[in-house]
């Protein structure tokens, strides 16, 4: 019940009562939850943790759902997500994968310490395997250090 302070201060039962639900403190939560998820949902990451090679490229479009990654290790394991795959296997792997998404772009992330061949037979797989919409994932080149011409 609302207090009226601005009468005379007798009872003629002209009081008003205050039904009102105060919503801005609402509001305001629902801000800060909206910016905290806006800033930690780019930090979430598919695959498993590799050290991702530096380069100066532009990024891919992204599409709302979670993207396929398939990650080379810095052993040379192949992994689907978060599942490891053979060589032999892996084509089929994704194609299941593709099929159940509808979207035929891979992402494939190679550790830098992998050489440079097994990276070339993944994609050379993949081709074979008419996967041909593959992108490579890299962190971005620190600025200011010297680039090799």
């Amino acid at each position: 019940m609302a207090f009226n302070f601005g009468g005379d201060g007798s009872d003629n039962g002209d009081e008003q009562i205050l039904a009102d639900i105060n919503v801005t403190p609402l509001v305001d939560v629902m801000l800060v939850l909206l910016i905290i998820f806006m800033i930690a949902a780019p930090m979430l990451h598919q695959g498993i943790e590799v050290a991702l090679p530096k380069a100066d490229a532009t990024n891919l479009p992204m599409r709302m759902e979670d993207p396929l990654v398939l990650s080379v290790d810095r052993g040379g394991a192949l992994f689907v997500r978060e599942t490891p795959v053979e060589i032999d296997e892996l084509v089929e792997q994704v194609k299941q994968q593709i099929a159940a998404r509808g979207d035929d772009t891979v992402f494939l992330k190679g550790d830098r310490e992998v050489p440079y061949g097994r990276v070339i037979e993944v994609l050379d797989v993949l081709h074979r395997g008419g996967i041909v919409h593959v992108g490579m994932v890299t962190d971005r080149a620190e600025k200011g250090r010297g680039s090799r011409r």
